[in-house]
């Protein structure tokens, strides 16, 4: 991030942040994804424990639930993921599964309640990936949080197809990596 940030509204600050980041990954994304990610950095900066939770057993228990209940905790499990894998792709090793573990899960959750191919949670699950990146580099913004590595960066790219993690790949080594597919 290069400029000085000047909005004096949380909503603000979080929109020229989400501005820059998308820049800088050359990502635009549809204005409704913008906002929905604006709103969801300011419900986790008021609530930054809801990383804490166990997201699979979430999911399972929210598909066997009615349509309103399955919604919601869906949604909840869908923003989660999007948060741990954007802010927090290291400690996934914590949890012993890769970043793509909660990309892939964050992506279910959304499907899972969206109604037809055109709606929010469409949106979101389709640029999940996208997403990810741009929270990815907000993160980076940060001195106390280091970028990818490589291995993780390599790995990020080869399963989500993150194009974030493809240009550190790339700060790297001059080389081309291959996608080597395991069989």
């Amino acid at each position: 991030m290069g400029k000085l940030l000047h909005s004096n509204t949380s909503t603000a600050l979080w929109y020229e942040i989400i501005y820059e980041a998308e820049n800088s990954c050359e990502i635009t994304l549809k204005q409704e994804l913008e906002w929905y990610l604006i709103g969801l950095l300011i419900r986790f900066t008021a609530n930054p424990q809801i990383v804490k939770q166990i997201m699979a057993i979430d999911f399972l228990q929210g598909l066997k639930l009615a349509k309103h209940q399955r919604e919601v905790v869906l949604q909840d499990v869908g923003d989660k993921c999007l948060i741990f894998s954007g802010l927090f792709p290291a400690n996934s090793e914590k949890r012993l599964v890769k970043p793509s573990y909660f990309v892939n899960l964050g992506q279910s959750a959304y499907l899972n309640i969206s109604k037809n191919t055109n709606d929010i949670y469409a949106l979101l699950s389709d640029e999940f990936v996208a997403l990810m990146d741009i929270l990815q580099t907000i993160r980076c913004y940060s001195k106390d949080y280091p970028d990818l590595l490589p291995i993780k960066a390599y790995e990020l790219w080869k399963e989500t197809g993150s194009r974030r993690a493809f240009s550190v790949l790339q700060q790297y080594t001059s080389a081309i990596p291959l996608l080597i597919r395991e069989k």
